[in-house]
């Protein structure tokens, strides 16, 4: 009984971890020194579709920085980066561990050793 209750606890930790990893660049860097502690697989799969995202909104506003056609590639990708950070972060309530939309798996691939 006692690891079911224990096995629980950690779950929720892993969730809640997951979970402040999408609430903006400083919940990702609080979720990762929060994982450091206390790895969780759940919490850590959700730190990489994150910092994914993270990078992405890094490299569409670089990307704006081109005049016109920058621009127009900068506005279209923040709704679709925006529409992704909501599946990710509902992913992450839910307790479901799929990749975000288009980038996921990515990502995945991209940060599997950290």
């Amino acid at each position: 009984m006692d690891s079911i209750k224990n096995n629980t606890v950690t779950t929720n930790e892993g969730k809640n971890t997951a979970i402040i990893a999408y609430i903006t660049i400083i919940g990702l860097i609080i979720a990762f020194v929060m994982n450091s502690d206390k790895k969780s697989d759940f919490a850590s799969y959700h730190i990489k579709q994150s910092l994914g995202l993270a990078l992405t909104g890094l490299a569409l506003g670089i990307i704006g920085m081109i005049p016109i056609l920058g621009w127009i590639i900068n506005l279209i990708g923040i709704f679709v980066l925006l529409f992704i950070w909501i599946m990710g972060l509902v992913n992450a309530i839910n307790g479901q561990e799929k990749p975000v939309p288009i980038l996921g798996t990515m990502y995945l691939e991209w940060f599997k050793n950290l």
